[in-house]
């Protein structure tokens, strides 16, 4: 795979940047393996609503579940006076309610007011733009110079004693 941005060829399957310029490669990757469409469409039950919704009408319908088992146990399996069924029904009916009210009064209604209230804009990364949060910095090198490239042997090795002479060049 080659970088969409600047078209460096992809080192391994595990790096997620690439290697020259830090573009996030994972979303076009995922892109690739799903054929151009995006990996998983939005639906219109994935909101914060939503989910609050449906996670406190499963609490509330888990009261007609439980309390019959907890009034069974406590009367027959312990002989007590079937008062933890009354403790059942309160936490789990009213605990329903409380979260189905809750998810109607401060919950968005939908993932993109949530993602408009968080500052974030979209949600998922675009293709050819860059990330930001996730890129890695731009290169703090220089490009090689119009003559080409520097061979080790080009290079001059700074002397040892260079810094104590300078030192001794200053004087006291």
């Amino acid at each position: 795979m080659y970088c969409p941005q600047c078209g460096q060829e992809r080192t391994s399957e595990a790096t997620s940047f690439c290697s020259q310029c830090g573009f996030l490669l994972t979303a076009a990757a995922e892109l690739l393996h799903t054929g151009g469409a995006p990996p998983h469409a939005p639906n219109a039950s994935s909101s914060p609503q939503a989910r609050g919704l449906k996670q406190g009408l499963f609490i509330f319908l888990l009261t007609f579940l439980l309390a019959p088992i907890v009034g069974l146990i406590s009367v027959f399996g312990l002989r007590m006076e079937p008062w933890p069924v009354g403790i059942v029904v309160f936490l789990l009916g009213v605990g329903g309610m409380l979260r189905m009210a809750y998810a109607v009064m401060f919950e968005p209604s939908s993932a993109a007011a949530l993602a408009e209230a968080s500052g974030a804009g979209s949600a998922e990364p675009q293709l050819g733009a860059r990330v930001l949060d996730q890129a890695l910095p731009p290169p703090s090198f220089a490009p090689p110079t119009a003559r080409g490239r520097l061979d080790t042997s080009d290079l001059e090795p700074a002397s040892v004693i260079e810094g104590t002479t300078k030192l001794l060049d200053k004087g006291p």
